[in-house]
């Protein structure tokens, strides 16, 4: 089996982000519910007021023990208004260590792993009180579609280091 493609590995500082959009909670034994969630926010983003028009999804997400809560919002302008259905929060400014993943689903999971050594290899610890992200961009929608993943990940960490390489 190819693995998934791990693209460079960085820490970067992400501003607040205003985002509108659904919601999921479940066991990861669920987690092949998370595609159509894509496929329902898609067809009612034109409920959502406020938008940003910048071309991503973003997949903020909070995994515990045993479950995980997952949305798939897009970003706002202000969080009001919020259409029936769909929940809207900011996420605060934070440090986080991200890469892109290419490949399929199944390779997700190696992705995941490769940023968490590297964080352990570098000396980062994941902020496990702040949401991690996942952002799909619109140039990538229709190969997403087809099982053919490319989306940026971004995990957060309590503390930023100064990099020396």
């Amino acid at each position: 089996m190819k693995e998934g493609v791990c693209l460079g590995i960085k820490v970067v500082e992400k501003e607040e982000i205003k985002v509108v959009g659904i919601s999921w909670n479940g066991s990861y034994s669920q987690l092949d519910v998370i595609p159509r969630l894509f496929y329902l926010m898609e067809e009612r983003l034109e409920e959502v007021p406020f938008q940003t028009k910048e071309p991503v999804l973003i997949a903020p997400f909070h995994s515990r023990e045993s479950e995980i809560t997952y949305y798939v919002t897009t970003p706002v302008e202000e969080v009001k208004d919020i259409p029936k259905g769909m929940v809207g929060f900011s996420i605060p400014r934070k440090y986080y260590v991200c890469t892109s993943h290419k490949g399929s689903l199944k390779e997700i999971e190696h992705t995941y792993r490769r940023l968490h050594a590297w964080m352990e290899d570098y000396g980062y610890e994941q902020d496990h009180q702040a949401l991690s992200l996942e952002i799909y961009k619109e140039e990538h929608k229709w190969q997403n579609a087809v099982g053919d993943l490319h989306f940026d990940i971004y995990l957060p960490v309590k503390t930023y280091k100064t990099q020396a390489y």
